[in-house]
């Protein structure tokens, strides 16, 4: 990406080559992968470089358009404060239904818009039922056949699912902001090597 520079303004952001025409001058798009730096910079044509030190992973965060500023010898693109994305849930409020924004379908106290708190909660309810699925109809068989029970290794397993799937669904819970919820999801290298989360994983059905 580039920007061109006039009277020490950026006049224009250039996402691709093209053909350019520069006060009288009109310059094929070739100029882009054939003249140098220097070479371009002197018609008023930089290099955007890129300052993601604000940017900040979108899963959790809203990040700003970037801002263009040139500075006598460089042209950078930068983001701004980024916004935490609303971890709990927003709800239909009084003054909504004062104002008539109430939907027909809704009460005050309902669900406006999830947070991220529900999202992820619905995310681990899913997962949980993924793992336990292959192994239903061990209950369904059991609850049809009077001698026939699951198997211990299988019962173990699937309470183990249960139990850690409530354990995740309380640490999201629990939260309080959502840097929270994000440092649950980060991985990290422990020192034996293994790269683990707080969070942690549902179990896994050994073989």
């Amino acid at each position: 990406m580039y920007a061109l520079v006039t009277d020490n303004e950026i006049t224009q952001i250039i996402t691709n080559p093209k053909t350019m025409v520069i006060g009288d001058v009109r310059y094929p798009a070739k100029i882009f992968q054939l003249w140098s730096a220097s070479e371009l910079n002197a018609i008023g044509i930089y290099e955007v470089v890129f300052d993601d030190s604000n940017k900040k992973d979108e899963k959790w965060y809203m990040n700003t358009n970037q801002s263009y500023d040139f500075d006598g010898n460089e042209v950078t693109a930068t983001y701004g404060t980024a916004t935490p994305k609303a971890h709990a849930d927003t709800l239909w409020t009084q003054q909504d239904l004062d104002d008539g924004d109430l939907p027909s379908d809704k009460e005050v106290g309902d669900v406006k818009v999830e947070g991220l708190k529900t999202q992820l909660i619905r995310t681990i309810k899913q997962q949980a039922s993924g793992l336990l699925a292959p192994t239903d109809w061990y209950v369904v068989k059991a609850s049809e056949v009077s001698d026939y029970s699951v198997p211990t290794n299988i019962a173990t397993y699937r309470a183990s699912v249960r139990t850690k799937s409530n354990e995740m669904e309380t640490a999201i819970t629990n939260a309080v902001d959502t840097p929270a919820l994000e440092t649950l999801y980060t991985y990290t290298r422990q020192e034996d090597g293994t790269v683990t989360r707080p969070l942690g994983e549902l179990p896994i059905l050994e073989s």
